[in-house]
């Protein structure tokens, strides 16, 4: 099966449900289960909706990532934005803290979803997210 690689310009609502429905796709055709599959949705939903309030505008970049010969592979997320960065990535990451007015648990939030998650900030400059779902049979 060939690898799969989707971009989606992140701006709108349409755009955090195209972005949620391409990962859950994806996750399916490289093998996850439906659980995992929604996991992968629900991360993506979060950071994507985190490119709305605070950035405006960014991208979600999802590609499938092989494994091996016989084993399961990963969905691979990058969110990324030109937006104004977070000042205390540390306190961004616990549960309950927001600039916004939100309920502050998205980023923890997608960081328990998935099995691997890297955030990368800088203020003035913006965010990367790198999250990775491995795929369990």
């Amino acid at each position: 099966m060939p690898l799969g690689r989707i971009r989606i310009v992140v701006s709108t609502d349409g755009d955090i449900v195209v972005a949620r429905l391409a990962g859950r796709e994806l996750a399916m055709q490289v093998g996850c289960t439906a659980t995992d599959a929604t996991l992968v949705a629900t991360a993506i939903s979060e950071v994507a909706r985190n490119i709305v309030s605070h950035a405006g505008k960014g991208e979600v970049l999802i590609r499938a990532v092989p494994v091996g010969a016989n084993a399961q592979g990963a969905i691979e997320v990058v969110a990324r934005d030109e937006g104004p960065g977070i000042v205390d990535v540390e306190r961004a990451m616990q549960d309950g803290y927001s600039t916004g007015h939100g309920l502050g648990l998205g980023l923890p939030g997608a960081r328990r979803l998935m099995d691997e998650f890297e955030i990368v900030s800088e203020v003035g400059i913006g965010t990367t997210v790198v999250m990775r779902k491995w795929c369990t049979p």
